[in-house]
C-alpha cells in the first residue's frame, strides 16, 4: 500500500466516524456520499475531503468563520456544539472569579443564513443545561442588536451567528463578552487577546460530542420589543433641534440581509418618512441571488440600488450588508452627474465632522478634550485632523471593532471597510443602522442649504488638506502566497512610492507603545503620502491601503488638486504592484 492509499484509507474511516457522531442528518448524509466518491477515485471528492479534514476550525479574534459543511474544517453543528459548550466554561470560570456563587447571563443572535437559527437554538440549549441564564433573539435580526442586548440585558456574554457579507456558503460564530466576563472597556465588544486563546482552550478541553448536554427548555425567548428598545434608542440619536431638516428622498438596500425593517422603523422614528426599499433586495435570502458578493464594496453589489435611485430621483443611496453591521452611502456627483459609492474614508470624515457639529456645546473633559475619536490604523487620516481642530483627543487602533470600541472615552469611531460606531454608550461595535440615520441627518441638511454630501466633504477638504485614498486587494488561492509576498517585502523593501522617497518605515509586527504586534507594514513618504499592506483577518487576501495629502488654496484649486491626487494614487498603486512582484 502506498502512503497517498494510506492515507486515503485514514481519511475515509475520518470521515465515517464523524458522521456516525453528527446530529444533522443531511451533513452526514452527504458526507457518505463524499467519501464513497473518494474511495473510488474521483479526485475532486477527494481533495474535498482532505480540505475539510485538514485541521480543526480555529478560534480566534474573530470567534469562528468558515464554508458550511462536514468535518472540522468546516461550520456544522458539531462544531458549534463544541464552540459552545468551551463557551460556556469559560463564561462559568470567569464569572465565578469575579461574583463567587452567581450564575452567568448569556445572549444569543442570529441572522437569515443558512443554519444560523439551528447554531443559535443550539447554542442557547448548552447554555442553558451548563447553569447559564440564556436569552434566545426571538428571530433573524441585526447584529447590531445583539451588541445593544449584550449590554442593555447586563450580559455576561453573547454570540452572533454570522458571516457578515461572506459568500452564502458561509456561516460564523461571533462572540462578545460584558457584565463580569470582562473588564469596563470591553463590555458589549467583539473579543480580543488573551481571551480569544482563553476560550479556544476551553473549547479544546471539551470531551466527546455526546458529553455535552442540550436543555430541552429553560432558556427565554426575547420579546419582540427588544427589537423596539433598541429601534427607539437609535432613533433617539437623531438631532432635530440642530439639524431640523427631515426633506430627503432614500432608496435603502439590505442587501438581501436582516436589516431591512429595523433600518427603515429607526429612520421613519427620526423622521425620515420618505424610504423605499430595493424590491429585489428587500426581503432576507441566505443565497443572496442578485449579488455575486453580499457587501456594498464589491462591483457591482449596488447597481439594483443605483438604478433605483436614479428612477425615483433619490437623494442618497443607503446599502447594509447582510447584517447590518456596515453601511455605504452612494449620491450623484455633481462634478461627473454620475451615481457613486462614496468610499468608507470619505463617510468616516463625514460622519467625524457631523458627530463635531452635534457636540459644539458639550463641556470639555478633565484633559481638555471633548472626548477621544477614533479610527483603525488603515483609515484615513484626515478624522484625526477633524479632531484635533475641534478639540477631540484621538486614537489609531488595529483594524477591527473589536480595538476601536474599547478606546476609552470613545464618542465615535470608524474604519475604512465601512463600519462607524456613532453611539458607543448603546452599541459598542459598527453599527450600519445608526451610521445611516447620521448620515441621512447630514445628508438633509446639506440638501437644506442647497447643497449635496460631496459639497461637505470639499468643505472640510478646504480646512484640513484633500485626502484621497484607494486599494489593492489580492485574492490568493493558497494562504501561503500572502507569507510570500511579506517576506519578499520584509528582505527587499522599496526605496520610493510614487516618486517619493520613504523616510519612514514600520514593521507593525513588532508592535508598538500605541498598537499591539499585527502582521503589516506601513510606509511614509517624502510628501506624505502612506501606505499600509497587511493581510486580511477574515479573508483569503492581501490588502494595500494607499493614502496622499494634497493642500488646497481655494475651492477653485478642488478639481485640478484632485485629479493630482489621484495622479500620484495611480503611481503609488503601480509601484505597489511592482514591489509585490505582480
Amino acid at each position: 500500500m502506498t502512503s497517498s492509499d494510506a492515507e486515503l484509507v485514514k481519511l475515509i474511516s475520518d470521515a465515517g466516524e464523524w458522521a456516525a457522531q453528527d446530529p444533522d442528518p443531511i451533513t452526514a448524509a452527504a458526507l457518505s456520499e463524499l467519501a464513497g466518491l473518494a474511495s473510488s477515485g474521483v479526485a475532486a471528492a477527494r481533495q474535498q475531503l482532505e480540505d475539510s479534514f485538514s485541521g480543526t476550525l480555529q478560534f480566534g479574534t474573530a470567534g469562528l468563520r468558515a464554508a458550511l459543511g462536514p468535518g472540522p474544517n468546516r461550520m456544522n453543528r458539531v462544531v458549534v456544539r463544541r464552540a459552545a459548550a468551551g463557551l460556556a466554561a469559560f463564561l462559568k470560570d470567569a464569572v465565578a472569579a469575579a461574583s463567587p456563587g452567581t450564575r452567568p447571563r448569556a445572549v444569543v443572535g442570529y441572522d437569515a443564513r443558512h443554519n444560523s437559527e439551528v447554531f443559535a437554538a443550539e447554542s442557547a440549549a448548552i447554555f442553558t443545561a451548563a447553569g447559564i441564564d440564556t436569552f434566545l433573539m426571538p428571530s433573524a435580526l441585526p447584529t447590531p442588536l445583539l451588541a445593544y442586548a449584550v449590554r442593555a440585558l447586563d450580559c455576561d456574554g453573547g454570540v452572533m451567528v454570522t458571516a457578515s457579507h461572506n459568500p452564502p456558503q458561509d456561516n460564523g460564530y461571533k462572540v462578545y463578552l460584558g457584565g463580569r466576563a470582562v473588564e469596563e472597556s470591553g463590555r458589549g465588544s467583539q473579543i480580543v487577546t488573551p481571551y480569544d486563546s482563553q476560550i479556544a482552550a476551553s473549547i479544546e478541553a471539551v470531551g466527546p460530542l455526546d458529553s455535552i448536554a442540550l436543555a430541552e427548555s429553560g432558556w427565554t425567548v426575547l420579546p419582540g420589543s427588544i427589537t423596539g428598545e433598541y429601534e427607539a434608542a437609535m432613533a433617539g440619536l437623531a438631532d432635530p433641534l440642530n439639524f431640523p431638516a427631515r426633506e430627503l428622498k432614500i432608496v435603502l438596500t439590505p442587501m438581501h440581509g436582516v436589516g431591512g425593517d429595523t433600518a427603515v422603523s429607526v429612520l421613519n422614528a427620526a423622521g425620515f418618512t420618505d424610504v423605499s426599499l430595493v424590491e429585489e433586495q428587500a426581503e432576507p435570502d441566505p443565497d443572496f441571488p442578485t449579488v455575486s458578493f453580499p457587501n456594498p464594496e464589491e462591483p457591482g453589489a449596488l447597481d439594483l440600488a443605483l438604478a433605483a435611485a436614479a428612477r425615483s430621483g433619490a437623494d442618497i443611496v443607503l446599502a447594509n450588508d447582510p447584517d447590518a453591521d456596515r453601511a455605504a452611502v452612494a449620491a450623484k456627483d455633481p462634478d461627473t452627474g454620475a451615481w457613486r459609492m462614496l468610499r468608507g474614508d470619505e463617510v468616516g470624515a463625514l460622519l467625524g465632522a457631523h458627530v463635531v457639529a452635534r457636540h459644539a456645546a458639550d463641556a470639555r473633559q478633565n484633559d481638555g478634550t471633548r472626548g477621544v475619536f477614533a479610527n483603525s490604523i488603515v483609515s484615513s487620516r484626515l478624522l484625526s485632523r477633524i479632531a484635533a481642530a475641534a478639540g477631540f483627543a484621538h486614537e489609531e487602533t488595529l483594524t477591527g471593532f473589536k480595538w476601536i470600541s474599547r478606546v476609552p472615552g470613545l464618542v465615535y469611531g470608524y474604519e475604512e471597510a465601512l463600519g462607524y460606531c456613532v453611539a458607543p454608550e448603546l452599541v459598542r461595535d459598527k453599527d450600519g443602522i445608526s451610521a445611516s440615520l447620521l448620515i441621512a441627518e447630514l445628508a438633509a441638511a446639506a440638501k437644506a442649504e442647497g447643497k449635496t454630501i460631496f459639497d461637505t466633504l470639499d468643505e472640510i477638504y478646504l480646512v484640513h488638506g484633500l485626502h484621497a485614498s484607494d486599494q489593492l486587494s489580492i485574492r490568493v488561492a493558497d494562504l501561503g502566497l500572502l507569507d510570500a509576498m511579506m517576506n519578499r517585502l520584509r528582505a527587499d523593501p522599496p526605496e520610493s512610492f510614487g516618486g517619493s522617497t520613504i523616510e519612514t518605515f514600520v514593521d507593525l509586527a513588532e508592535g508598538s507603545e500605541q498598537l499591539p504586534p499585527t502582521d503589516g507594514l506601513l510606509y511614509l513618504t517624502k510628501d506624505q503620502s502612506r501606505v499600509i499592506i497587511r493581510p486580511s483577518g477574515t479573508e483569503p487576501k492581501l490588502k494595500c491601503y494607499l493614502e496622499v495629502i494634497k493642500s488646497v488654496g481655494s475651492a477653485a484649486e478642488l478639481a485640478e488638486t484632485r485629479h493630482a491626487a489621484r495622479t500620484t494614487l495611480d503611481h503609488i498603486l503601480a509601484d505597489v504592484r511592482e514591489a509585490l512582484g505582480l
